[in-house]
């Protein structure tokens, strides 16, 4: 786990800013900026447009498939702390949610590069740049981000999430989260809708509304 007299940026969240339900805070994080500066003085950063929340106590998924005790026990977690599980083994980008001891947290799925490409494409060479960030292990892979970050606060100096633009809601679309067997009736995954940066997994089912 990084120092805890790690730098913090500014700019960024703050942990507690994801005390609460993460459902809400998946939905109000469109538009986010994840930021990753890097030694040679580069900054990578992109626009979020698409993350899934996940919410234990309430959360069917919790228990089937890709979480088991382990997992869910990293998730409870102070909020505001990055950790990664790990799918078909790529890592994937977390967020833990709501307050220490209760597993939660929203999932960054696809970003939207915004700065730093050249340094994206030493991390992950691409033919085209679409292929970069668009999706939760193309982002990771992108961005450099796995184990060193894991417990690191969301304002730590060498990866943070800061506000951005809002989206708003005639932008957004709502469906149930990819890859799951159960809770796939949640509608609990959020992206911005035209958005070209947007993964290609398909909902785990067809909401109706």
């Amino acid at each position: 786990m990084p120092d805890s007299s790690e730098p913090v940026s500014p700019s960024a969240y703050l942990p507690g800013h994801f005390s609460g339900d993460p459902v809400a805070l998946a939905r109000s994080l469109l538009g986010a900026l994840l930021v990753r500066p890097l030694p040679d003085g580069r900054v990578m950063s992109g626009r979020v447009v698409e993350i899934e929340a996940y919410d234990c106590p309430r959360d069917p998924s919790c228990t089937a498939g890709r979480f088991h005790a382990a997992k869910s026990r990293e998730m409870e977690a102070a909020p505001g702390r990055f950790v990664f599980w790990v799918a078909y083994r790529h890592p994937l980008l977390q967020i833990t949610c709501r307050p220490e001891g209760v597993a939660a947290s929203v999932l960054i799925r696809a970003l939207e590069p915004l700065s730093g490409l050249d340094a994206m494409l030493e991390h992950r060479p691409v033919v085209r740049e679409l292929g970069l960030t668009s999706g939760p292990a193309k982002l990771v892979q992108a961005l450099g981000i796995a184990p060193q970050f894991r417990g690191a606060p969301v304002n730590g100096a060498g990866l943070y999430l800061a506000p951005g633009e809002a989206v708003p809601d005639e932008r957004v679309s709502v469906t149930a989260r990819v890859g799951i067997r159960e809770g796939r009736n949640l509608p609990w995954r959020f992206y911005e809708t035209g958005s070209r940066w947007v993964s290609s997994g398909k909902p785990s089912m067809e909401l109706t509304t």
